[in-house]
C-alpha cells in the first residue's frame, strides 16, 4: 500500500483526490455564504414590507367608511350609500 502510494500513478491520484477536495471546499463554502445572504435579503424584503403596512395602517385607521372607500377605488355615487 504505501509503495503504491509513494508510486507516481498514486501521488497522481492523491494530487486528484486534494484538488477534489479543495474544489468541493470552496464550493460548500460558497454555497453557505449565498444562502446566509439571501436569507438577510429576505428578512430586510420583510421588515420593509412590515413598515410600510404599518404606515398604511395608520393611514387608514383615521378614515371614515367613505372615504376608505374613496381610498380604494370606489366612484363617489358608490360611496355616497356608505355614509349613514
Amino acid at each position: 500500500m504505501l509503495a503504491f502510494i509513494l508510486s507516481p500513478i498514486g501521488k497522481a491520484v492523491g494530487g486528484v483526490l486534494a484538488a477534489v477536495a479543495l474544489v468541493a471546499g470552496f464550493y460548500a463554502y460558497g454555497h453557505h455564504r449565498g444562502a446566509a445572504s439571501e436569507r438577510q435579503a429576505i428578512l430586510s424584503r420583510s421588515v420593509e414590507a412590515l413598515r410600510e403596512r404599518n404606515a398604511t395602517d395608520e393611514q387608514i385607521q383615521g378614515m371614515d367608511a367613505v372615504a376608505l372607500c374613496r381610498a380604494l377605488g370606489g366612484l363617489p355615487d358608490e360611496c355616497a350609500g356608505l355614509d349613514l
